[in-house]
């Protein structure tokens, strides 16, 4: 990703000044969020687990997550499945909460398994980040592995414009959302409840470890670009609520992240944003509390020092065999004559073959329109 648009949901200076429990962007410097870290490390299992809890209240109490609306019962959209080599791709919407429509694509593997991993792939933010090769690359060749992988949009983005990016509430319509995405998961055929992953990158890696945080049915993480001690994360959707902080309470994303544990987790980092440090600083607190459990071994830190901010090649060929190894899937399906990982089969459509909504498919009648609507009804 460029640094252009790594700012583009930075929250308004207005804001910040109006809601001082909020953690908006650099909210610590790189030493205070290191200090934050070392004050916090936990001496027992029961320490932990006590400040777990905390942490885990915190982001429910502040994401407003206590009470949600109700499940809809309408049944989801598909269409438009294309035949790719080795897997399925269509175009997908589901209801999450009433009158509010999650859009995304669902690849699947072609090959009939007895059982299939489900794998939920959120994006980070950018233009239409659903249609981008790094998103589609990774599903894809997920997808020929043998897992079912749904990509959704961003609230905002892509097909999901029945409200702004910029809503404040983001956090909890997004994680609503990547809950209701699990529903959809999991009820599809074959697909088994203790293989279930979550990835994504940047804004789409704080889905993945806030929703691994809250919900048990997610068995493996890979927030990739994102885990840092001192950067919160600068949009609505990452810190514009109060998630972090309330009063005297103060937790940050290593935190929230470590509450995988002991869950297998891989944090990808590299050396041109804030998980810079991850090596000396994030990936040894959260490995310390993986000790605590005894399973120092499931949790993983790759570290790329001359790359930048993004899901390119090399982090998705980390994350590939970490997937491979804790969902049960089949990385001889993605590997060439020399055993290097081939995304080459993995192809690129064009936006307009994966959108959602069209002429044929318009979007559903009940559909919510504008922030005031959504909020609304959250």
């Amino acid at each position: 990703m460029k640094k252009a648009f790594l700012f583009l949901c930075l929250l308004p200076l207005s804001l910040r000044a109006q809601e001082p429990e909020l953690c908006p962007g650099n909210y610590f410097t790189p030493e205070q969020g290191k200090a934050f870290l070392e004050q916090q490390v936990p001496a027992t299992l029961a320490d932990w687990e006590k400040r777990r809890e905390q942490i885990r209240a915190r982001i429910l109490d502040g994401a407003e997550l206590r009470s949600i609306p109700p499940k809809p019962t309408s049944s989801p959209m598909r269409h438009s499945r294309r035949v790719m080599e080795g897997y399925s791709v269509e175009n997908v919407a589901l209801e999450s909460i009433p009158g509010f429509w999650v859009t995304g694509n669902l690849y699947m593997p072609l090959e009939p398994q007895k059982s299939y991993a489900a794998i939920l792939s959120p994006h980070g933010h950018g233009n239409d980040m659903r249609f981008h090769e790094q998103t589609q690359k990774r599903c894809a060749t997920l997808a020929r592995m043998g897992a079912i992988v749904f990509a959704p949009d961003m609230v905002g983005q892509g097909d999901s414009k029945q409200c702004e990016h910029k809503l404040t509430k983001a956090i909890k319509l997004q994680t609503i959302n990547n809950m209701r995405a699990l529903d959809f998961l999991l009820s599809l055929p074959g697909v088994d409840p203790e293989r279930v992953g979550v990835t994504g990158e940047s804004g789409g890696g704080t889905q993945t470890f806030l929703l691994t945080a809250l919900d048990p049915r997610v068995k493996v993480a890979a927030p990739t670009v994102m885990v840092s001690a001192y950067f919160f994360g600068g949009c609505t959707c990452e810190s514009g609520m109060p998630i972090h902080k309330k009063g005297t309470f103060q937790t940050n994303n290593v935190e929230i992240a470590a509450l995988a544990a002991p869950r297998p987790l891989l944090l990808t980092s590299d050396g041109g944003d804030w998980t810079r440090y991850t090596p000396d600083v994030e990936y040894p607190h959260v490995r310390h509390i993986y000790g605590l459990y005894g399973k120092q071994e499931l949790v993983s830190n790759v570290h790329l020092p001359d790359e930048k901010h993004d899901y390119g090649p090399s982090k998705r060929k980390a994350m590939y065999p970490f997937m491979a190894k804790y969902l049960g899937l089949d990385l001889k399906k993605v590997l060439d004559a020399s055993g290097a990982i081939d995304e080459g089969p993995s192809k690129v459509l064009e936006a307009k073959d994966l959108r959602v909504f069209d002429e044929a498919h318009p979007r559903p009648a009940n559909a919510l329109m504008g922030d005031a609507a959504i909020l609304g009804s959250l």
